[in-house]
């Protein structure tokens, strides 16, 4: 009786996988981005890449480059994609992770990214986990890697979500309950009616913050919802369906009741410092932030949209969507004009404000954001502070100009 990581890792090393145990395992995927990419490259030290149709490069972390510095190195990219034939995406086209999402990840298989959040494509039933730019030139060379099957944490989340509670309180609640550093080196494992009740995007939030809690990896079965996302991008065919056996062996197990849950709110400077948006309220901002691999997908953008109609925000406004393709749907569906109307400076697809690379705060600066970091610095400055929430609550918050609780209406 398996859970889902001790399936995958099985099937693809060939072997009876159960946690504990170390596995041989082909990567179907490895990729990397401006910010790690160059220093694989300079590990790889002229070897040549082993297939460059499961390698991947991405332009996202300073995008557009804000510097020579960073120009010749995504120079640089450019070059190494093209001589080994490689899929590279440039500026504008989006966040690795999303990007991902859409184009490659499907169900059991094994991606490897330079960038701690590829766990974001354990919502399509991947085993996705981050390694560094060196593991990563050995991936490029060789085409395999080593994997320590990790235990797996139950999280499950039953009943129904009330009206503007989304996965990232969810999540944001399961840290305050198992901490930065409760599931270090194992799968979060997440399933119940709740996650049943959410799309894919939802999940995809749920497995991209699995890393703030330490895991190696955050899944999600692979049921209808995957094979019609899948669908969707007109992968349909990649499509097999995943889930855990009956009886499969649990290292711990966490139960969240959804209807018992509120927007809650991460404070500076730590993920798991988290408290519900009530004991916050009428703090003041400098800045709100909508985007990032974490809540930069359509789903997040149309929620913001809806709160943000017919009003302007007090305090500045960015937007980042995470992929030209969810660009391009905003666009459809005039939620950049929505956002646009509401003072927003939109950005192009990117990880804009998250990295603080193209977007920083000011000294003693305040943002709220729905990014997954609130760490000191995050923003490209050690003086600032960075609260993290929810789609819906950043977006009555930017309203207000100070932190609001979403479930109070607004005139």
């Amino acid at each position: 009786m398996k859970t889902i990581s001790e399936k995958i890792l099985s099937k693809r090393s060939g072997v009876d996988a159960e946690s504990g145990d170390i596995v041989a395992v082909p990567v179907d995927l490895v990729f990397a981005h401006d910010g790690t990419l160059p220093l694989a490259i300079q590990q790889l030290g002229g070897q040549k890449v082993k297939d460059p149709k499961k390698v991947v490069a991405f332009c996202d972390h300073a995008s557009p480059s804000p510097s020579e510095k960073v120009s010749n190195v995504q120079a640089l990219m450019r070059q190494f994609a093209r001589h080994h034939g490689m899929d590279f995406y440039e500026n504008g086209d989006g966040i690795c992770h999303q990007i991902v999402l859409e184009r490659h990840a499907s169900p059991y298989k094994v991606i490897v990214g330079g960038d701690s959040h590829t766990c974001t494509h354990g919502a399509l039933g991947a085993f996705a986990t981050g390694m560094g730019s060196t593991d990563v030139a050995a991936i490029m060379a060789y085409g395999k890697t080593w994997l320590k099957v990790p235990e797996t944490v139950s999280v499950e989340v039953s009943g129904k979500m009330p009206e503007y509670v989304h996965s990232k309180d969810v999540f944001l609640e399961l840290l305050s309950q198992i901490t930065a550093d409760g599931a270090t080196y194992k799968a979060l494992e997440f399933c119940g009616e709740g996650v049943e009740a959410m799309s894919v995007e939802s999940r995809a939030t749920l497995s991209n913050m699995s890393i703030e809690a330490g895991a190696k990896v955050g899944v999600c079965a692979a049921d209808e919802k995957v094979k019609a996302y899948l669908t969707r991008y007109g992968r349909s065919n990649e499509f097999k369906a995943l889930y855990p056996d009956e009886g499969a062996v649990y290292t711990k197990k966490v139960r969240i009741r959804a209807e018992t849950v509120v927007p809650m709110i991460a404070k500076p400077h730590k993920v798991d410092s988290v408290v519900p948006v009530t004991e916050l309220e009428g703090e003041e901002l400098d800045q709100v932030c909508i985007g990032s691999c974490t809540n930069g997908r359509i789903e997040d953008l149309r929620v913001a949209a809806r709160i943000l109609n017919g009003h302007r925000s007090k305090v500045r406004l960015v937007v980042f969507p995470a992929s030209r393709g969810v660009l391009l749907e905003a666009l459809k569906e005039g939620i950049l004009e929505t956002f646009l109307k509401a003072g927003a400076a939109v950005g192009p697809p990117g990880c804009g404000f998250c990295i603080g690379r193209t977007v920083a705060l000011g000294d003693n600066e305040v943002a709220l954001s729905t990014q997954n970091r609130n760490f000191k610095g995050r923003m490209g400055n050690d003086s600032s502070f960075i609260y993290l929430s929810s789609p819906s609550t950043a977006a009555a918050s930017a309203i207000e100009g100070r932190i609001t609780d979403p479930r109070n209406p607004k005139e």
